[in-house]
């Protein structure tokens, strides 16, 4: 039984009702604040279709980070607004995807009547809709909306807070790092942005400010405030595609890859039953888990190993017989001094 909302009947041209709506509607509270399990369910994700975001359509198993651009609407030289927000800060499985979505200012009321909302007090199927009514070539949303996704892999968000050398790159660096290199990709397309409203990863003062002097020579004025999810149609628009692309991405990977096939990981959440059930089924003593959707820098891996007597392993510093010093090459190069 197909689950998800469909294209022509389920949302029309003229929006939802209020009724309808409320109906959609869930619990308010924020999954990624709160850590709560998605309402999204075993195979529903799956029921009677195959339809993918773009961003995962050609994706690879090597499950690198990843950026993808849709087309540009022809709006011309018009100046465009710029919502950000982001799905997946709090899971230690799968990645946490960024998006940036624009339309022109005087758009951004129709984006109402069509229900769009912070995604987190959405149901799964009204998202989905609304993200295939973007897609459809031939729909007003496709028309108007433009948008880019960077989705950061589980492997990569490890990999920086891990990484020694260079020093721990954290998770709000590495958030504010996304929403920079979006809006640099649009500026870098000649599209005409004239305001953005960034849903904030820390104090909002702080990072307003530093958005604002890495772009101040290009005239865009920034809004960055807590909840620009539910204050701005613009950011809800973002926020529904990164949610749909960041649980159908770790709902594909549980589908298609052999490794993880047949596992119930459940929504991503520390706090979801079934995804502790799984991290404890499926470790292995060695070598942990499946290294492309799992955040080996959450304290819930360590505290999982730990709990599940994995072997330790020590790493034992290698000696050199002469002399040792890192050349030009990143490799190094041993040379006698």
């Amino acid at each position: 039984m197909k689950r998800s909302l469909s294209i022509s009947g389920d949302i029309d041209d003229h929006g939802i009702s209020s009724q309808m709506k409320k109906q959609e509607q869930k619990d308010c509270q924020s999954q990624d604040e709160l850590g709560n399990e998605s309402d999204i369910e075993g195979e529903s994700l799956f029921d009677g279709e195959n339809w993918l975001p773009p961003p995962l359509r050609d994706i690879s198993d090597n499950f690198n980070s990843i950026m993808y651009s849709s087309h540009i609407p022809k709006v011309g030289d018009t100046p465009l607004i710029l919502g950000v927000d982001e799905a997946g800060r709090g899971p230690i499985l799968g990645p946490m995807v960024y998006t940036v979505a624009y339309c022109k200012e005087d758009y951004e009321s129709d984006l109402k009547r069509y229900g769009f909302d912070d995604s987190k007090v959405l149901k799964h199927e009204f998202r989905l809709g609304l993200y295939k009514l973007i897609d459809q070539k031939d729909h007003e949303l496709n028309q108007k909306i433009g948008y880019l996704s960077s989705i950061l892999s589980a492997k990569d968000i490890s990999s920086g807070m891990l990484r020694v050398h260079q020093g721990n790159y954290n998770l709000n660096e590495q958030a504010h790092d996304a929403t920079i290199n979006l809006i640099k990709a649009l500026v870098e397309k000649k599209v005409n942005i004239k305001r953005v409203y960034v849903d904030t990863v820390g104090p909002p003062e702080k990072y307003q400010a530093k958005l604002s002097n890495i772009f101040s020579s290009y005239n865009i004025k920034f809004t960055v405030t807590k909840k620009a999810d539910s204050l701005y149609p613009i950011v809800s628009c973002a926020s529904i595609i990164a949610k749909v692309t960041r649980d159908l991405y770790l709902h594909y990977y549980n589908q298609k890859d052999p490794l993880l096939r047949g596992t119930e990981m459940g929504s991503g959440y520390p706090s979801d039953p079934r995804t502790s059930r799984w991290l404890k089924e499926q470790i292995n003593p060695v070598f942990g888990w499946h290294f492309g959707v799992l955040r080996y820098s959450w304290q819930t891996a360590k505290d999982s190993l730990d709990k599940n007597k994995a072997v330790e392993v020590d790493y034992e510093a290698e000696t050199f017989t002469q002399p040792f010093k890192f050349g030009l090459s990143c490799f190094g190069t041993k040379t006698e001094i």
